[in-house]
């Protein structure tokens, strides 16, 4: 574990308004192999246990040929570092409340993700699993009818972590939503700049084998949405464009075009006329 604070000026001034969302970013994780891509069963996490599709292995069963549930490379590599944001209250550090829901695409949640069974209590879904003989992924650290203590609903297959994480990125650098803010007390306005905060991590997914990087990020929200230069950078480089082939092609029309008035006094000795 580790305690990272965060710098005053990191913070600003000003008090963020809205509502603030908080990111895991990483570098040089390629979500977008195709083998990668493919390895995962969509029957499986529609909540059918007895789905065992080959597209899964070499992440498909344990060594006493029990299913994993859930199966696949993606579901294998779930990113389960726990990122708390505290502020310090007096000589103490409290916790700011945050919420797992509402994280992942309201879509996903309907269409693509289900438990097996209609009761998604944590002891009703352990049942499910170990009656259906699944186990838990190789790499985890918890059983999947426990991946959310604080939130009993929030387990199994519609476990929003595991949502958001299963929409891989198409890019090597991304980031993902982790966290929201719970707007009241104090907090019911945004993030109020006068506190000072700190983030408490506990380590747990390992970037040191693929050569990444790990990071934090922070961020609000405005009328236009989130912060994201991507689209005023692409706008100008296809605005620029634009204006260019417009100058290209005024030039080509002024040098070498002819007027209405030439086009309609075609005749037979026309350069225009083919015969």
């Amino acid at each position: 574990t580790c305690d990272l604070e965060i710098a005053a000026e990191d913070i600003g001034d000003v008090d963020w308004e809205g509502q603030v969302f908080l990111y895991y970013g990483l570098t040089n994780f390629y979500q977008n192999h195709r083998r990668y891509v493919k390895s995962r069963d969509d029957k499986q996490l529609f909540g059918d246990l007895k789905s065992n599709t080959e597209d899964c292995s070499p992440f498909l069963r344990n060594n006493a040929s029990k299913v994993y549930a859930p199966c696949g490379a993606i579901a294998n590599s779930l990113f389960n570092d726990s990122i708390v944001l505290q502020y310090q209250s007096a000589d103490n550090w409290e916790d700011v409340k945050v919420t797992g829901r509402g994280i992942a695409w309201e879509s996903d949640k309907q269409y693509k993700f289900k438990n097996p069974v209609e009761d998604g209590s944590p002891a009703a879904l352990q049942k499910a699993f170990e009656d259906a003989g699944t186990v838990k992924p190789m790499d985890w650290q918890k059983n999947i009818w426990d991946l959310d203590k604080d939130d009993p609903e929030n387990n199994g297959f519609l476990n929003e972590d595991l949502i958001v994480w299963m929409r891989t990125a198409a890019l090597p650098n991304f980031r993902k939503l982790y966290r929201k803010l719970v707007k009241e007390g104090e907090f019911e306005t945004g993030l109020p700049s006068t506190n000072k905060y700190r983030l408490h991590i506990k380590y747990n997914f390992k970037v040191v084998q693929f050569s990444g990087t790990k990071s934090v990020i922070m961020s609000t929200t405005s009328v236009l949405g989130s912060k994201n230069p991507f689209l005023g950078i692409a706008y100008i480089v296809v605005g620029c464009i634009c204006f260019l082939m417009g100058v290209i092609f005024l030039f080509i029309h002024l040098r070498f075009g002819r007027t209405t008035q030439e086009m309609m006094n075609i005749g037979p000795r026309s350069q225009y006329n083919s015969n």
